[in-house]
């Protein structure tokens, strides 16, 4: 009986010591795993983006190669409309008592515009681009001249090369009988420069033929003033002939 309860003593003893001596082998076993399941995130992380690296390099040579198949060609044609506002006129001038008139308002004027470009690199090249401008400006109704003509049609032509700078001809006179542009409020007949900038977007559909949307700035000098007009051309561009 005697060697029972000792016995039972003992137990009760050691249990406690058992249960710590446990929860140390249990976190010391438990704590070498976590670095390897630390390290496998990190495993599959770096494998992550070394393939999305392979991804980015192969999408950037299909993309490089794609410019270079659409944009080494020799030669480059494209046939085009558009609109723009155009200013026709400074208005009727003062004629004897009678005072000046307004300056004539902005017209609807409708464009078609071809050129050819020579390249001589990717991003290099040299353009020879005509465009003609067609329109019906409303000139009023005018008691000096007694005209009835209230919207000749007007026309512009212009040959010139993008930053594009060259020459230009307007026909004001050429719907107006025996009156004169400048009764009219329009401007003379005449020559003067053209100075166009644009910017172009293309969408190609493949690589030689392409769709081209170019909002444009005219500028123009007829009469000894500056026209500033704002337009665009939509049109189609073929490329042709290949760079060596």
């Amino acid at each position: 009986m005697y060697s029972f309860r000792r016995l039972a003593l003992l137990l009760a003893l050691s249990l406690p010591a058992m249960t710590v001596a446990l929860a140390q082998s249990s976190s010391s076993s438990s704590n070498p795993a976590a670095p390897a399941q630390a390290q496998q995130p990190a495993g599959q992380s770096q494998g992550q983006i070394s393939v999305q690296a392979r991804i980015k390099a192969r999408r950037e040579q299909r993309r490089s190669a794609a410019i270079h198949e659409a944009y080494n060609h020799l030669y480059e044609a494209y046939v085009s409309g558009g609109y723009l506002r155009f200013q026709p006129g400074p208005g009727v001038p003062a004629m004897g008592s009678a005072p000046a008139g307004p300056a004539l308002q902005r017209a609807n004027i409708y464009a078609w515009d071809t050129g050819l470009t020579r390249f001589y690199s990717e991003r290099l090249g040299v353009t020879v681009d005509g465009r003609g401008y067609v329109g019906q400006p409303f000139v009023g109704i005018n008691a000096a001249t007694n005209s009835a003509i209230t919207k000749p049609t007007v026309s512009i032509y212009s040959v010139s090369g993008r930053v594009m700078g060259g020459f230009a001809y307007g026909n004001f006179s050429g719907d107006l009988g025996s009156a004169t542009p400048t009764s009219l409020g329009l401007y003379p007949d005449g020559s003067t420069y053209a100075l166009n900038a644009s910017i172009l977007g293309e969408y190609n559909l493949t690589p030689n033929v392409g769709i081209r949307v170019a909002p444009e700035y005219l500028a123009t000098g007829f009469n000894s003033t500056v026209q500033n007009s704002l337009g665009f051309t939509v049109g189609i561009v073929y490329r042709f002939g290949k760079q060596k």
